[in-house]
């Protein structure tokens, strides 16, 4: 899986840098995020990603059946981006672009998505305060998703990019284990 992020990155930093370019406003950049989405939609659907995998079918072939799928969907920008995907054989690798992109949108947005995991669903009152307190602590503005998990026994799990804060009782039963056992 690293091994395949590693190789979308620079797609990612491109489309990223093609978007930013080719549009006037920051926040048109979730009109590439939507063709980016259609297109990893298409590419990763079986039918379609068999196709595209086939070495029979050439690059010009795989990337005019899916700019063609797109429709008017696709501006010509995307539509290039594309072909230099197909060129480098790297039209797989949409779901990677996809996400990589994704997280470069929300930078530039100054946004964070997080995922609280907890017992027991948060009510508004305290997925308000807890997006408030973490906007606080990341500088930025939080999309909280929430997920109930019953192993979680108390508190929450925040899971934010590359961290994790784990306020679980759970997590704390487990660390006092750790520590005594030592």
């Amino acid at each position: 899986m690293s091994s395949l992020i590693t190789l979308a990155r620079p797609y990612a930093k491109a489309a990223f840098s093609l978007a930013r370019e080719h549009v006037e406003d920051i926040r048109a950049l979730g009109r590439w995020q939507d063709m980016l989405n259609l297109a990893s939609q298409m590419a990763a659907h079986a039918d379609l990603a068999a196709v595209l995998d086939n070495p029979l079918v050439s690059t010009s072939q795989a990337v005019e059946l899916l700019a063609g799928a797109g429709g008017e969907q696709f501006d010509e920008y995307f539509r290039r981006f594309l072909g230099v995907l197909g060129e480098n054989r790297r039209l797989a690798l949409l779901p990677e672009i996809t996400a990589l992109f994704s997280r470069l949108r929300q930078e530039a947005e100054n946004r964070l998505q997080v995922r609280v995991v907890s017992a027991i669903a948060l009510d508004e009152d305290q997925a308000s305060r807890m997006a408030a307190a973490l906007a606080r602590r990341f500088g930025c503005t939080i999309e909280l998703q929430r997920e109930i998990d019953q192993n979680v026994l108390g508190g929450a799990i925040v899971y934010t990019g590359d961290q994790v804060i784990d306020g679980s009782l759970r997590g704390r039963v487990e660390k006092l284990a750790s520590a005594l056992s030592r």
